[in-house]
């Protein structure tokens, strides 16, 4: 998590039931899968325990929710069987075996809750997914987490949604592999982060290859999402509604590739983005070649729509779409090579699309603004100068050079 201006300090769920007939094939079996609530009956071969299914036909372990008891199994072998439905759930991630170097399945089917204070913990190779809601009561400190993994390599989350107050919903340090798949995270102003990805564990080297598919954050006191110490990042779509920071924030992060951040008040009364890169994010050794790639950035209400900041840059934001931001819409500060609104962009509201700098970085250099309608007393406000800015093709509003 970073501070509204360039210091970065280390960073702080509802399900969709399956409830319709499909069918999965497994190992070249044919079986029927008949969903009712939270409970999945199997009709066939199966590795897994009796009532467990959710995505997918194959599962390694599994935790099982059966009225007020869980029960926790490897394959058909029962491991645990009680009321806490965090010690089944991680008995069974820890009953995989250790040293695989392939991935194996591990399945959640039942909602619970689990304490703040405690954290779903995901060794390497590990498949995880949650057929329910987990709803995390009180409140924690530290790197604690609904789902934790440090060190790890090829990781999954194919389905998690999550409630309460967690410190943070996904916490991932120094990691490789991984991918979120459907990240539904409906939580409150206790909880720091909804997802954060870093390398601050071994800054030596970047955490690599990361894909989330659709991530939704509500409610949490900072970033929905945040990176720090990145190469190759892969986003479908971020989607956060009334955070107290940006949707998506990307630092020290290369070679990102995003198709779509969603934010509605995000960062409400602070310096925060829906979108924002800081801290030397898109450097690639000393320059900034144009390596982090946005579709649609889309910001209604809250604080600015997109931010660069802090030696950032080698940005292109294809279509721009921001409505009513209560801060700047745009603030390009001491950054290189950043193109907005390739495509298209539209900046309703006022507020300026404003380029500044501050005294302990080189200014603005090499920024093109086009395709832009601005109104609602939007305006440029270019001030200092920038070193070689182009702006193309901006309507609708005052344009002040510096």
């Amino acid at each position: 998590m970073t501070t509204a201006g360039t210091t970065a300090r280390p960073a702080r769920y509802r399900p969709r039931l399956v409830r319709r007939a499909r069918t999965t094939i497994a190992a070249g079996v044919t079986s029927l899968v008949l969903a009712v609530g939270s409970f999945v009956a199997i009709a066939g071969p199966s590795q897994a325990a009796p009532g467990v299914s959710c995505t997918g036909s194959t599962v390694h372990a599994s935790a099982v929710q059966e009225g007020s008891t869980w029960r926790a199994y490897r394959g058909s072998t029962p491991v645990y069987s009680g009321t806490n439905m965090l010690t089944a759930v991680q008995t069974a991630i820890n009953s995989l075996p250790a040293g695989r170097t392939s991935k194996q399945r591990v399945v959640v089917n039942g909602s619970g809750s689990m304490p703040a204070t405690s954290r779903i913990t995901l060794p390497s190779y590990t498949t995880f997914e949650s057929c329910g809601t987990i709803h995390v009561t009180g409140t924690g400190t530290g790197n604690v987490a609904g789902i934790y993994a440090r060190g790890a390599t090829d990781i999954e989350v194919a389905r998690f949604h999550l409630t309460g107050s967690p410190q943070y919903g996904i916490f991932l340090r120094n990691v490789d592999n991984v991918r979120l798949r459907d990240i539904d995270l409906r939580l409150t102003s206790a909880t720091v982060l909804g997802v954060r990805v870093d390398n601050l564990g071994d800054t030596s080297r970047y955490a690599k290859n990361i894909t989330m598919n659709t991530v939704y954050v509500s409610g949490v006191g900072d970033q929905a999402v945040e990176t720090y110490g990145v190469d190759g990042l892969t986003i479908g779509t971020v989607t956060a509604r009334d955070v107290g920071g940006s949707g998506l924030l990307l630092n020290n992060t290369i070679n990102a590739k995003v198709s779509l951040v969603d934010a509605k008040n995000a960062g409400t009364g602070t310096g925060y983005a829906a979108f924002r890169i800081a801290n030397r994010a898109g450097r690639v050794g000393s320059s900034y070649p144009t390596n982090i790639e946005v579709g649609t950035v889309r910001a209604s209400g809250g604080g600015r729509g997109i931010f660069c900041v802090s030696e950032s840059g080698g940005l292109r934001v294809n279509k721009v779409e921001l409505t009513n931001t209560g801060n700047n819409p745009v603030l390009i500060e001491n950054c290189y090579n950043v193109s907005l609104a390739t495509t298209s962009g539209t900046i309703a509201g006022a507020g300026d699309v404003r380029l500044s700098e501050r005294a302990e970085f080189a200014g603005n250099r090499d920024i093109t603004l086009r395709n832009l309608k601005l109104s609602g007393g939007a305006r440029v406000v270019e001030k200092p100068c920038a070193d070689n800015l182009v702006i193309s093709n901006v309507t609708g509003g005052t344009i002040t050079r510096c």
